[in-house]
């Protein structure tokens, strides 16, 4: 019952707490349990706690005194994402294999150059590095080699010769590419060069397939409703559901009401308050933020939806950078702190009118809108310009495999 009562959390406190080595108060619930290897019992630790990008996670690690076998794993402890993300790594330096990783279990990691695939609930979820995911790669095929050499000599002997390219990868003596793909969205590659793009990583969000949906557990809801009469209810009154904060994973409400914002259109605005620990959040996702003059560009996805003012825009960038547990701590290097301090120092200066920069929408649906002040004259300080999307803005939106015309009408039998 210690055990139990050490996860709960004091009132007011969030229940995940951000991973830093200088949090003295976030030590792990040690839980006595079972080992499966010796059947004697062992302690199992449990830290919840959260990272940059993958909202909480928990911690858990076994150890039994007996047998001395040990075993590490996450799992996520928030929601399923709306959409699915791939990160793509062209790996060309040595110090790219230390690059922080969150694979969940049903992530899915790829080498495409050694043709070499961990396959989704193959492997618990990890927080490691690049270069950890390929040395559990291997430890996972050397552990059964002495029986393979015994069975089958030449099947043992073409695994010891893959073992040995893989092992080979970890000196990075050319370039290869690193791909994370997890249908939930939860899964994580490290950006050393944050504030800034990291021009050797790649990050694309898309819709799930119903195949990915059902392997997630996820269903599609029927309803029989008409969708204009739910429109014109939505239209009248702010609907609310019970959901968790994302920050601290307390028991929220989130508000939804439909708007006509002038001179743009219909959006609905979603909006949650978190009495525990104060995070407000109100939900185009496909939405990326540049800030030339900074040298700044974020990706589609990684702020959520917004309704907002630039001001509260600016501001949240800010701190989504300046609170990256990453660049905290133990994990942090006094020049990565200071670019990011500067970045900060920067955008406040912006913020408060001290600095001059350009604010560029990207939204490829069209859903991004930015107030025209002299609406219905143009606006001489903004520029709006429309544009034919490209075949991989398409891709991402799921629209190149979207058949919208020529469809045949499938005649009905009469009783």
């Amino acid at each position: 019952m210690s055990a139990i009562g050490e996860l709960e959390p004091v009132r007011g406190e969030p229940v995940f707490r951000p991973l830093s080595a200088e949090d003295e108060e976030q030590q792990p619930a040690e839980i006595e349990s079972l080992c499966m290897n010796c059947y004697c019992n062992g302690v199992t630790r449990l830290l919840l706690t959260k990272i940059p990008f993958f909202k909480e996670i928990i911690v858990s690690s076994f150890t039994c005194s007996s047998c001395a076998w040990s075993n590490t794993e996450i799992q996520s402890a928030g929601r399923i994402q709306e959409q699915g993300v791939r990160y793509t790594l062209m790996v060309t330096t040595r110090q790219d294999m230390n690059r922080e990783v969150v694979k969940t279990d049903c992530a899915t990691a790829r080498i495409p150059e050694l043709d070499f695939e961990i396959p989704a609930f193959s492997q618990k979820g990890a927080l490691t590095t690049i270069e950890g995911i390929i040395d559990r790669a291997v430890a996972g095929l050397e552990q059964d080699q002495p029986v393979r050499r015994a069975a089958d000599k030449d099947v043992a002997g073409k695994i010891d010769a893959f073992i040995g390219k893989l092992k080979q990868l970890k000196e990075v003596g050319s370039s290869f590419t690193f791909i994370i793909d997890d249908p939930s969205g939860n899964s994580f590659v490290e950006n050393p060069c944050a504030p800034q793009k990291d021009e050797a990583l790649v990050v694309t969000h898309y819709r799930r397939t119903a195949q990915q949906n059902a392997l997630l557990g996820l269903e599609a809801e029927e309803t029989d409703e008409n969708p204009a009469d739910t429109v014109d209810d939505l239209r009248n009154e702010v609907l609310q559901f019970n959901t968790n904060c994302p920050e601290c994973n307390a028991p929220a409400n989130t508000n939804m009401k439909l708007v006509q914002i002038p001179h743009f259109k219909e959006v609905i605005i979603m909006a949650t308050n978190c009495e525990a620990c104060g995070h407000r959040t109100n939900e185009s996702e496909t939405c990326s933020v540049e800030i030339p003059e900074l040298e700044f560009e974020l990706g589609m996805g990684a702020l959520g939806g917004k309704f907002t003012t630039l001001e509260g825009l600016l501001k949240d960038i800010r701190d989504l950078v300046m609170k990256n547990p990453f660049t905290l701590g133990d994990s942090s290097t006094p020049s990565r702190m200071e670019k990011l301090q500067q970045f900060g120092r920067k955008v406040y200066q912006i913020m408060e009118g001290h600095m001059e920069a350009h604010i560029i929408l990207d939204d490829p649906a069209g859903n991004s809108y930015l107030q025209n002040v002299y609406a219905p004259e143009e606006d001489p300080e903004l520029t709006v310009e429309h544009y034919e999307r490209s075949f991989a803005q398409n891709e991402e939106l799921g629209l190149n495999d979207m058949k919208t015309e020529d469809y045949e009408t499938v005649p009905t039998c009469e009783p």
